[in-house]
């Protein structure tokens, strides 16, 4: 088992494990089954990544899905249901001003696809997108290695085009729930990443 792994195994991927991994959830914070990362942070590093092969894709209706195992999502701390309008539903950006920059991402974004067997050449990683399971517009953590994944082209994506996932569509359809307040912040974040192809559907949204 690798030190990640174990890091897993101890954090549980159980609020309650969580709190022992980093803290209490910050006060007034909805109860999730999701753990919580270190926040937003003024200097990122390179985070490290599980060990080459050991994670595995799942697909629904051809889309790529996350090993839940290596990837179950981690959450912002600083976002909560009392903390919308300053944070995620502010109209005046949130989400770059807590990005963590290329050049931390860039070297995650290799390690991590050979940690899924992604292939790793440049034209192949160019299409692939460095993906938040719980994208930062939903409260997920910036920098949690648990929260980021290489995330595969959807169905039909054309080969060197870039970066163009059917999921950040379902991402932004889900921003704009929770700031009209049509669905909560907890319930949303354990929908999309339990399974971001259904989670709309689960929240009552189709």
């Amino acid at each position: 088992m690798t030190s990640y792994h174990r890091a897993l195994a101890s954090a549980g991927v159980l609020a309650a494990s969580a709190t022992l991994a980093f803290g209490a959830s910050p006060a007034g914070a909805s109860a999730s089954a999701l753990p919580y990362g270190p926040g937003p942070q003024s200097h990122y590093t390179v985070q490290k990544q599980p060990a080459p092969g050991t994670c595995h894709y799942r697909h629904d209706q051809a889309q790529p899905l996350p090993d839940s195992r290596c990837t179950p999502g981690a959450l912002n701390p600083k976002v909560t249901t009392q903390t919308l309008k300053t944070t995620i539903c502010n109209p005046h950006g949130y989400t770059s001003k807590i990005r963590p920059p290329a050049s931390v991402t860039g070297r995650e974004k290799v390690a991590n696809a050979a940690s899924y067997g992604y292939n790793t050449d440049k034209a192949s990683l160019h299409d692939a997108e460095y993906d938040h399971l719980v994208s930062l517009q939903l409260g997920g953590d910036p920098n949690d290695p648990r929260n980021l994944w290489v995330e595969p082209p959807s169905p039909g994506h054309q080969p060197g085009a870039g970066p163009n996932n059917d999921k950040d569509k379902v991402e932004t359809r889900l921003h704009t729930a929770i700031c009209s307040g049509r669905v909560g912040l907890a319930a949303t974040q354990k929908a999309i990443a339990s399974n971001w192809v259904t989670a709309e559907h689960r929240l009552g949204l189709k």
